[in-house]
């Protein structure tokens, strides 16, 4: 789904249209506040939770009430701009303005008059990213599932190897032999399917945020 956020109607209505003839979903608000009050009625969107398909934000930088501007921030708050990628469309006097976004974590800005070509190759890149970034989090909680499955023995040996310990020190810690170890250890990268302590420690940095 393409949103677009525009008090402009003639810019919502040909953005539409031009979406339609490339197969594009789209949905558009006049303001930031109907785009917020839209967004509380998404399913998988309120509450800061991800959408659950691909998704981008085409957003009008200079808007009467709530700015883009102040609309993004407030997205960024949530955590949503990862999944759903904000492109700022905005006039040539608020690029410097746009440029400071990108560098906050706004996925791009399209000067108007836009062209039609480019605007579509960037909304195709930015659900692209869209669709990744969904699809590494749904990876990323499978993987944490994982971690009730692990035995306390095994959670044991898991800590001492995301901490970078050698197999040999965690027998000694545990009291177990180093074969022993080494069986806990495969079992816990399997069962988290990982392949080293380092990706290890990340899931784990991942599972305590």
């Amino acid at each position: 789904m393409v949103y677009l956020v525009d008090d402009e109607d003639v810019v919502r209505d040909a953005v539409a249209w031009l979406l339609r003839s490339r197969r594009l979903l789209s949905q558009g608000h006049k303001s930031g506040e109907a785009f917020e009050a839209a967004l509380a009625e998404t399913p998988g969107v309120i509450a800061g939770q991800w959408p659950t398909s691909p998704a981008c934000l085409l957003l009008d930088l200079r808007m009467q009430g709530m700015s883009g501007l102040a609309l993004f921030e407030r997205l960024a708050e949530r955590g949503l701009t990862e999944a759903m990628p904000v492109i700022f469309l905005t006039g040539h006097g608020d690029v410097p303005t746009a440029v400071a976004a990108v560098k906050r974590g706004a996925f791009d800005f399209v000067e108007k008059p836009f062209s039609n070509n480019a605007l579509v190759d960037r909304i195709e890149q930015a659900l692209a990213a869209s669709a990744a970034a969904i699809l590494a989090r749904r990876e990323r909680a499978h993987r944490l599932r994982g971690l009730a499955e692990l035995s306390e023995r095994e959670q044991a040996v898991m800590k001492l190897i995301a901490q970078g310990v050698p197999n040999k020190l965690i027998a000694d810690s545990l009291h177990l032999s180093v074969r022993t170890v080494e069986v806990h250890r495969a079992k816990v990268f399997d069962k988290l399917e990982v392949a080293s302590a380092v990706e290890l420690a990340n899931l784990l940095n991942a599972a305590r945020r």
